[in-house]
């Protein structure tokens, strides 16, 4: 067993946490090891010590959504430790909200905004929210107030984005393999489910890819488009994720400068870079 096996780590985890718990009030002043007993956390989430000892140990014990509530619930959870527990455990958290809130802060919204490249932001079914007058330029049909602003029917419906994307058999295979990696993570949203069945029966490219049961991770890099105004533009994407909502997507577009084929020295240049206050964390897709 190794430490990266997810039930050691489960158990790492749960003895970590039960041995800082301040001692129950009713127990001795005498004690020879911190936190609580397992027999008292096993009282406490109305469990078996041997099925806590179990866990901890690493062994092959299943848990329901409901003791691990339960166990989350004596030990005091904060909630990101909470999820924690329930993603170390592979289980789904009843207490979870099954749709994400639909309105976006403003701060959130503002993103795009504050890049002076191209950039537009996804929220997690991959619907455009907000964007700036460059993205606007760049993807005409798609990015505008009264249009259907969802990336992937845009991608496979709109017969602009086969003329726009220049390798659009392959950028529409690889999107998605990436949208189901998210999917994965996110099945049972309704809306998720909408989505795919939606695609699924308005698209045989969609549908054809769905079915290969691909999933990629979303990977950075150079972007070709044939904008009917503009002509062939070579740009570098970049995505990222705002840590307060993960399911969320920043995209930057970065032009490339030179010949078409050249190659940017860095992967998010200086003038992609968020004029937001220090402070503000992003995560790399």
């Amino acid at each position: 067993m190794t430490i990266s096996d997810p039930r050691q780590l489960l158990g790492d985890f749960l003895r970590a946490h039960r041995e800082r718990l301040p001692p129950p009030a009713k127990a001795s002043s005498r004690r020879r090891t911190p936190g609580w007993r397992r027999e008292e956390l096993a009282d406490a989430a109305g469990v078996s010590a041997t099925w806590i000892t179990w866990l901890e140990q690493g062994r092959e014990v299943s848990a329901s959504p409901a003791t691990l509530a339960r166990l989350a619930s004596a030990l005091g959870l904060s909630p990101a430790e909470r999820a924690s527990l329930f993603e170390l455990a592979d289980r789904r958290d009843p207490a979870a909200p099954k749709n994400p809130p639909p309105d976006l802060p403003p701060s959130i919204l503002a993103l795009p905004s504050l890049m002076s490249v191209p950039a537009y932001l996804l929220d997690h079914l991959w619907t455009a929210r907000a964007w700036n007058e460059g993205a606007a330029a760049l993807f005409p049909g798609w990015l505008e107030e009264d249009a259907d602003t969802n990336l992937l029917r845009f991608v496979f419906l709109s017969p602009a984005a086969r003329r726009l994307i220049v390798d659009w058999r392959q950028r529409s295979a690889r999107l998605a393999a990436e949208f189901r990696a998210d999917y994965s993570r996110r099945h049972r949203d309704p809306a998720l489910q909408d989505l795919v069945e939606r695609l699924c029966a308005d698209s045989p490219d969609f549908e054809r890819l769905w079915r290969d049961q691909d999933v990629l991770h979303r990977e950075g890099g150079d972007r070709d488009f044939d904008h009917p105004k503009l002509g062939r533009h070579r740009y570098r994407q970049t995505t990222l994720a705002p840590t307060s909502h993960p399911d969320c997507k920043l995209v930057c577009l970065a032009p490339v400068q030179g010949r078409r084929g050249s190659v940017a020295e860095t992967a998010l240049p200086a003038s992609c870079q968020p004029s937001t206050p220090s402070g503000y964390q992003y995560t790399l897709l």
